[in-house]
């Protein structure tokens, strides 16, 4: 029964979220701060996360194909397609729904566990739309580039890898990138990503939200909130790929 419960007030609270703002400037600021909070602050681990991942597929799908027969550029499409349906878009998600999701839950927890919340609703603003909208939004922007930065660095670190590990050479790299590239695969890729960022930020603000006690619901809330959003990006890339490819 509480997993119905958590559902109608997870859409109520969607639902609560979008009224009139009370202060265009105020929810800018708030916006601008969170695009800030969210792309900047995950902007190095997603760096180094990317350019590791292409250069591991490159590496291990040089291994696999040992068969003289098969072209050395069918690597680069391999990591190409491999980098831009799956590993930059799901992978990178993952990650950013720890170190994003995890801040977001327990940012609103102590919001709500200090009572500052309870305070500004008292002063008659909707606290659904102020604290949660704008993080929401700004996921919605700034998630989506770092995907794409994601994919461009990961293709480009297992191009590094490849002439590096003498694997095979640039221009045979740059050449397999071009060979039998679907342009769709880049639409796929930012279908998940907005998806999957939409759920990175509501989850997490949920559970904060609505989190209730002291500085250990906080942690319990903040644990719940990465796991249940993991598991439905993993949910979520599974229905999408069903849908789309």
């Amino acid at each position: 029964m509480t997993i119905f419960s958590d559902i109608g007030r997870y859409l109520l609270m969607i639902k609560g979220m979008f009224s009139r703002p009370e202060n265009g400037k105020m929810y800018w600021k708030e916006f601008m701060h969170q695009c800030s909070d969210i792309g900047i602050g995950s902007l190095g681990i997603v760096v180094i996360i990317s350019i590791f991942m292409g250069a591991v597929s490159t590496v291990q799908t040089a291994y696999q194909l040992i068969s003289p027969l098969i072209p050395k550029s069918t690597i680069a499409q391999i990591v190409r397609d491999t980098v831009i349906l799956e590993f930059a878009p799901t992978l990178v998600c993952i990650v950013l729904a720890g170190v994003v999701g995890s801040k977001i839950a327990s940012e609103l927890g102590n919001m709500r566990v200090s009572e500052q919340i309870d305070a500004l609703e008292i002063m008659g603003i909707n606290t659904k739309t102020y604290l949660i909208l704008p993080k929401v939004i700004a996921a919605l922007v700034v998630i989506p580039v770092l995907v794409v930065i994601a994919a461009v660095l990961g293709i480009w670190g297992g191009r590094l890898a490849g002439s590096m590990a003498n694997i095979l050479a640039n221009s045979t790299y740059d050449k397999g990138l071009l060979e039998g590239f679907m342009p769709f695969n880049v639409i796929f890729a930012m279908a998940k990503a907005y998806t999957f960022a939409f759920i990175i930020s509501t989850i997490p603000a949920y559970f904060g939200f609505y989190v209730k006690g002291g500085a250990l619901e906080i942690g319990r809330a903040s644990t719940r909130a990465v796991v249940i959003s993991c598991i439905l990006i993993l949910f979520a890339d599974y229905v999408l790929a069903a849908l789309l490819l």
